[in-house]
């Protein structure tokens, strides 16, 4: 199929057997970055994020992480450094950190419970979503400065925040709770 994708046509099947049509490309992209050119896998250089102009010299640093300080049920801290756009449950998992996460951040849990220690940090944060207010309504231990880490995402103004992790976790798939029918 490939092959013939290269060629510029492509088959189609209907009741009766294979059909041969022609194909026409939507979009046509420059010789350089045709598709389908010799291999399925091509590289686009010409769609990037990055502005043209945020080029990298080695004199110059970028600012792409903050440091986030994470507190265990022991009291002990481990800093790490958060890409700017990630989440602290995200982070957390990379870093090998124990904050649960069951829901994997969909906001179907309150496994991910975090406590922002400075409330100016926690004044920096947006405000939670009714859905997070009804996930933290079942995390244990919660207290006024809770958040969820899948809610809470790098930003700059973050830098240096610190973030306890209680001692337990509500995770009702796993405590044997059983849903009673309606």
């Amino acid at each position: 199929m490939l092959k013939e994708l290269s060629k510029g046509r492509y088959l189609s099947t209907s009741g009766t057997g294979y059909k041969r049509q022609h194909w026409r490309p939507l979009l046509t992209l420059p010789s350089e970055t045709k598709a389908f050119q010799g291999s399925a896998f091509q590289k686009y250089r010409h769609f990037s994020t990055a502005d043209a102009g945020d080029t990298c010299d080695e004199g110059s640093e970028r600012n792409d992480t903050i440091s986030v300080t994470f507190v265990d049920k022991y009291g002990e801290d481990q800093l790490i450094q958060v890409p700017i756009g990630m989440s602290l449950l995200e982070a957390a998992h990379e870093n090998d950190i124990e904050l649960e996460g069951a829901c994997e951040g969909s906001l179907a849990c309150s496994t991910c419970h975090v406590i922002v220690m400075d409330m100016d940090y926690y004044n920096k944060l947006e405000d939670p979503t009714d859905e997070e207010n009804d996930m933290l309504d079942l995390a244990f231990g919660l207290t006024e400065s809770s958040r969820l880490g899948c809610q809470i995402v790098a930003k700059p103004e973050l830098d240096g925040i610190r973030v306890a992790i209680p001692a337990a976790t509500r995770n009702f798939a796993v405590d044997g709770f059983v849903p009673k029918p309606h």
